[in-house]
């Protein structure tokens, strides 16, 4: 049997089919269904309101299954619409690929493979956006892009913006998707992640015709500022509720979780200045005064430089409830060298609360900044030396 009844068989046996989203792309678009149908006919075309000779083009082949609409929407609503089609016909997976002639249907037995080993991800085909003939405002939204990504879900995507990738439909048909345009293939992934979906990739070529001659329908300025309108929101909703979510489903969920987030802690592989660093960042976004989101500010500062995340969790809880009054009234204390002669002076006391802070918030925002930045450095001076004294010793006892 040949290699290419073998990859025949796999689309068959796993249940795959290949959906080509098309908008006015009639110059390329049967090159691509050809090349495509040499491994596969189970093809879905959607036609996202082209007035070319699209509808005439997609007839032609009578294997296809044709989801057509009259009005252009965007690519993502296109997808949407595929996914959904390809439910119905009882597929399991669906490799979508640009009809614009960039991707070559000779890497789609690389999905299959790749699918064989990993069947509950969606599978990303990497580019190479080093190569001479990628358009710069492709490689700058490319590393824009995976950025971004892996602040919203910690996870590394080497190609967030290739449209050429598999997805596990049965895993994704529950998900109530927003967008409708090219930012649709930045939602898929973020949300797929935070559902614990996981996001692998594989190599694949890439083909960008000279700007003479290149049809594309991205435009820069709408789109780019779509995409980043979602990464705003996408970043708000990962620090406001799904690092959160995660954090404390490892603490109380499952004992396999719970040891996973102390061997994240105590994680003996990291060097001993991220560990102190990771305390001083945590103690830091604990005092300052942005109360009801210090834990997500730690987490952020954790993710931009590196940082442990647990232990900068863990250290942020310097401010729970039996440490308030001692906070305020440090801050106030601290925020005193500020002040000069309009200096509130405040006795101790446990029945300081965080009313207080409204009578004289200057200098409590002053001196909590002070005070964050001096105990943060502390903690992370303290942690240094007794991580140092601890391996010292441990070395020695063998």
């Amino acid at each position: 049997m040949s290699d290419l009844e073998i990859v025949k068989g796999k689309f068959a046996s796993l249940n795959v089919c290949v959906i080509i989203p098309t908008y006015n792309n009639g110059g390329t678009l049967a090159r691509v269904i050809t090349d495509v149908a040499d491994y596969t006919k189970n093809i879905i075309v959607v036609n996202d309101g082209s007035t070319d000779n699209t509808v005439q083009i997609v007839e032609s082949f009578p294997f296809i299954s044709f989801v057509n609409y009259p009005d252009n929407v965007g690519k993502g609503w296109a997808l949407r619409k595929a996914f959904k089609h390809a439910v119905s016909l009882n597929y399991d997976y669906a490799i979508t690929i640009d009809s614009d002639g960039q991707h070559f249907a000779k890497d789609l037995p690389g999905f299959i493979n790749k699918l064989e080993g990993v069947r509950d991800a969606i599978i990303v085909g990497s580019r190479n956006m080093d190569q001479a003939s990628v358009p710069g405002k492709s490689s700058f939204g490319h590393k824009f892009s995976n950025f971004w990504f892996k602040v919203e879900t910690g996870v590394d995507c080497p190609d967030t913006q290739s449209g050429f990738r598999l997805y596990p439909l049965q895993l994704l048909k529950d998900i109530k998707f927003i967008t409708r345009k090219y930012e649709f293939e930045i939602e898929v992934i973020v949300r797929a992640a935070w559902k614990s979906i996981a996001v692998d990739s594989v190599p694949v070529t890439v083909h960008y015709e000279p700007k003479e001659t290149r049809v594309s329908h991205f435009r820069p300025f709408q789109d780019f500022s779509r995409v980043s309108v979602l990464n705003t929101f996408l970043v708000i909703i990962a620090f406001a509720y799904i690092k959160p979510r995660d954090f404390f489903r490892a603490l109380f969920g499952k004992k396999k979780s719970r040891q996973e987030l102390f061997k994240q802690i105590l994680n003996f592989d990291q060097p001993d200045h991220i560990k102190a660093a990771s305390v001083g960042v945590g103690v830091f976004s604990g005092i300052i005064p942005t109360w009801g989101f210090q834990m997500l500010i730690g987490l952020f500062l954790a993710m931009i430089f590196k940082l442990n995340k647990g232990i900068v969790v863990v250290a942020s809880h310097i401010s729970i409830p039996p440490m308030i009054p001692l906070v305020i009234f440090l801050s106030y204390k601290a925020g005193g060298w500020w002040m000069g002669d309009k200096n509130t002076d405040m006795a101790f006391s446990f029945h300081v609360t965080l009313k207080s802070i409204g009578q004289h918030l200057e200098q409590y925002i002053y001196g909590s900044i002070t005070l964050a930045v001096i105990a943060g450095t502390i903690a992370a001076l303290i942690t240094f030396v007794l991580l140092r004294v601890f391996k010292r010793k441990t070395v020695s006892a063998f």
